[in-house]
């Protein structure tokens, strides 16, 4: 079924009360938390730092030359937000007040002045050795700003690692509203794709489906940010992720798949069986290995407590999967305005004992994760040879609780 998508003048109208109700409610109680009176956010077009896009208004998409964002926090705990454009500049309104006078002075200039009038106790810039996300300002950048700062404000520069981290992770209420309902189109993409509508045994490729599945999201405006991903696995093959296979009965297919929309990311694996001739169901050793891997999501996500580092939550899952015999892999990662977004990291698919730096990180409330993980169980009905079952789905962390937007996998999928 063909998802309706909203036009480019009504997705922006939402991008952008979403914009203000942020800048308002989740900007400045993440400031005061991470101790940032100030935040300078600058970039250049074309090497946008990549937390500029956020902060952007629709439609705005790019920096234009020297572009600087602002936010200072004020003596009664509200935001003030500005830009270095020129004071007759609407680009950005009416979320950024403009300050500069083109012509009287330079923006560095401006910059500086403006820092000396709010006379911040601590400046955050986005330089970060754990966090590409946080790492956005560029060494030039960085120095004529410290160029152009006074002594005393120059030593009030830190990083903003955590700011930048917190801002992008966190989900307002009315981003969460929507996000279940943007996973329920790449489900329903993935449906179709995995049926007979678009699957010909025997003829079909693992690749065909990866670019079918590409087409029909651009086709509805929702761009891929990453190259699908269809594999299988075969009976009687160890090679547990063959690609580029023309599809047969028996194989099982899975595919990895993440689309954009409303500037939100999906991160999505699902799980297909093709019926062999006379089957009208997956055999039961594939369903008892998937009840295998829907356990081991509840172990995940009973381990998610908020303080909680990401390494924490990693070791308590594989240690509980371990007392349960469940031979396990976890890599679970944020996800929001980018794919592989900014919070704690829960292992790496290469990495099951501890991710250094991010993985350190502790778990907050309102914030999203692609619930990526894998089990492996001998299938009895293919000579007790070792399957996987690989899940991932995008979930919320609220109120203490793990929510599934728009559910997960509890079923495979067939083809006939």
């Amino acid at each position: 079924m063909q998802k309706k998508i909203l036009s480019l003048s009504d997705q922006a109208k939402i991008r952008n009360d979403w914009l203000g109700y942020r800048l308002e409610n989740i900007l400045p109680p993440i400031m005061k938390r991470t101790g940032i009176d100030m935040w300078i956010v600058l970039a250049r077009e074309y090497n946008e730092d990549p937390v500029m896009k956020s902060l952007f208004p629709a439609p705005v998409m790019t920096a234009s030359r020297l572009t600087g964002l602002i936010f200072s926090i004020t003596d009664n705990d509200t935001l003030e937000c500005f830009s270095l454009y020129p004071k007759e500049s609407s680009m950005l309104a009416p979320f950024y007040t403009p300050v500069w006078e083109k012509g009287k002075e330079t923006q560095w200039e401006r910059l500086n002045k403006l820092v000396e009038e709010k006379k911040p106790g601590t400046i955050g810039i986005d330089t970060s050795e754990k966090s590409a996300l946080a790492d956005g300002l560029s060494k030039h950048l960085h120095d004529e700003l410290v160029n152009c700062l006074s002594g005393e404000y120059r030593k009030k520069l830190r990083s903003a690692e955590d700011l930048v981290t917190g801002w992008l992770e966190t989900r307002s209420g009315k981003e969460l509203q929507v996000y279940a309902g943007i996973n329920n189109i790449i489900h329903s993409i993935i449906a179709e794709a995995f049926s007979s509508k678009v699957i010909d045994v025997g003829i079909t490729r693992t690749t065909d489906l990866e670019w079918w599945m590409m087409e029909k999201a651009a086709s509805m405006g929702l761009p891929s940010w990453f190259p699908f991903d269809v594999d299988l696995q075969r009976k009687g093959e160890k090679d547990s992720r063959i690609a580029n296979e023309v599809i047969l009965p028996g194989d099982v297919l899975r595919c990895d798949v993440g689309i954009e929309y409303l500037g939100l990311k999906t991160d999505t694996q699902r799980l297909c069986y093709v019926l062999n001739m006379g089957e009208t169901d997956v055999p039961e050793g594939m369903k008892d290995a998937l009840k295998t891997g829907n356990r081991f999501q509840d172990i995940v996500c009973e381990n998610f407590i908020e303080g909680k580092t990401g390494n924490e939550i990693l070791a308590a899952s594989l240690k509980q999967a371990e007392k349960e015999n469940i031979k396990a892999q976890l890599y679970t990662h944020p996800i929001g305005f980018h794919g592989h977004g900014a919070g704690p990291m829960v292992g790496l698919w290469d990495n099951q004992k501890s991710v250094p730096g991010r993985g350190d990180y502790p778990l907050h409330s309102d914030t999203c994760y692609a619930l990526e993980l894998n089990i492996a169980q001998n299938l009895p009905e293919w000579d007790n040879q070792e399957f996987f079952i690989c899940l991932e789905q995008t979930v919320a962390f609220r109120h203490g609780r793990v929510f599934y937007l728009d559910g997960r996998q509890t079923d495979f999928m067939l083809v006939q």
